[in-house]
């Protein structure tokens, strides 16, 4: 049956498979903002759109009079942007998809988009289809490719000229998102569109219900192709693919609707910034807890690095995105493919979560228990119960814990003057 360009008929498409299973994803926010690479990647509207006197000030001392923000475009070189390389780390990291700026609010695209004259990165700066090579290189190591994109452009004549209107002309929807996003999907098959800027206009404006009919019915991708919900001033938590709610949504009880949760390693920004302190960096333990968590309750985990002008995802990032590989690398089996359980986490504390893949349940604790004895009471023992520990060879004994529950005594750790890594994974079949 065909969709029909309305959201009863467009919510009840089933969610492709291949977006459950992939769990863990990284994002990247790449464009001109990498340029100033101060603030954040909202450094035009900050500017010159709220005239902010700290960017004002740093745009003065940094840059010769009178620098526009599209000065800054011929600078974002790409220089050493080697496709490979990233989605070779992308591998290691653990990510089943990667999801790409191809626009953000600034209306720079990264690629040659024929609606964006001299505003790309095939006219100027790179003079590259970075949407393209980023593409190729993840295909080729099997990673599912995602495409972000932003209905809006913060200072666009024809989208100002819109909203004066009130949105009821669609000058800007008609000659440049809606060109857009059909040149973006027959060009690069993308397996999933991340669409974001939809926050000031109605899906009547917006025309995202005959997009998304047309990627459904008729696209090269209909059938592989994931979206998320960011297609209008009310449809975020109620509309679209699978959800996102909100920038770093965290849900604290289970959804009944498919979503993810989308995060950065540096707290501050999506967009690199040549000034970020260490302390304002997610380190490995606080990655590994917000993946585990959001898979516990049945999201994916999207985590974001913004490289610079040339291209350099910075070394402290590739060394948080290998953290989490090697991380993934004995405990994924919990991770990839899993389904949440019947209990999220254990009751009394939310450092015990849980997975399951059929009739095995994973309980991944993210504190070392101070004895070696790891208490879990969600789960019901039977005789034929087994307790295994992921990268652990060999059986794990168990007993049933007085209350309810189970003992478990974890392999003995040597004392060690550093933490050890966070979270650890027991596996356990014959439970209920």
């Amino acid at each position: 049956p065909r969709y029909r360009p309305d959201w009863d008929s467009l919510d009840a498409r089933p969610l492709p498979a291949w977006f459950d299973q992939a769990k863990v994803g990284v994002f990247v926010h790449w464009g001109v903002f990498s340029v100033p690479a101060w603030g954040s990647e909202w450094f035009w509207w900050h500017w010159q759109g709220e005239h902010r006197s700290d960017y004002q000030r740093f745009v003065q001392r940094r840059y010769p009079p009178h620098t526009t923000y599209a000065d800054f475009a011929p600078r974002f070189t790409a220089h050493d942007f080697h496709p490979r390389e990233w989605a070779q780390l992308f591998q290691r990291a653990g990510a089943r998809y990667v999801v790409l700026t191809t626009k953000h609010h600034e209306g720079f695209t990264n690629w040659g988009s024929p609606v964006s004259w001299n505003w790309n990165s095939l006219d100027t700066g790179p003079h590259r289809d970075l949407v393209g090579e980023l593409g190729q290189a993840l295909r080729e190591s099997n990673i599912h490719y995602g495409l972000y994109h932003s209905l809006l452009e913060w200072f666009n004549p024809l989208y100002l000229a819109d909203k004066e209107s009130g949105f009821k002309t669609q000058n800007f929807v008609l000659k440049k998102t809606m060109p857009e996003l059909h040149d973006l999907v027959l060009k690069y098959k993308p397996d999933l569109i991340w669409s974001d800027g939809d926050w000031e206009a109605p899906d009547s404006y917006w025309n995202s219900t005959s997009f998304l009919a047309w990627l459904y019915n008729d696209s090269p991708v209909k059938d592989t192709v994931v979206v998320n919900d960011r297609w209008c001033n009310n449809c975020s938590c109620h509309h679209g693919g699978y959800y996102n709610c909100a920038d770093k949504y965290k849900p604290g009880t289970l959804p009944t609707h498919k979503w993810e949760m989308c995060s950065s390693i540096d707290k501050l920004s999506w967009g690199y910034r040549s000034n970020m302190n260490i302390s304002e960096l997610m380190d490995e333990a606080s990655i590994i807890e917000e993946l585990v968590q959001t898979v516990s309750f049945g999201g994916n985990y999207l985590l974001n690095v913004g490289p610079t002008k040339e291209g350099v995802i910075v070394p402290i990032f590739q060394e948080r995105l290998l953290a989490l590989g090697r991380w993934l690398d004995t405990n994924g089996e919990a991770i990839y493919e899993s389904k949440p359980w019947r209990v999220q986490m254990e009751n009394s504390t939310d450092m015990v979560w849980y997975t399951s893949k059929g009739p095995v349940v994973y309980a991944i604790f993210l504190i070392w228990p101070r004895d070696n004895v790891l208490e879990l009471s969600s789960p019901t023992p039977s005789p034929a119960t087994q307790v295994t520990m992921l990268g652990f060879a060999g059986t794990l004994k168990w007993q049933e814990s007085p209350g309810k529950g189970l003992l478990i005594t974890l392999p003995y750790m040597l004392p060690s003057p550093l933490p050890p890594q966070s979270g650890w994974t027991v596996k356990l079949e014959g439970v209920k």
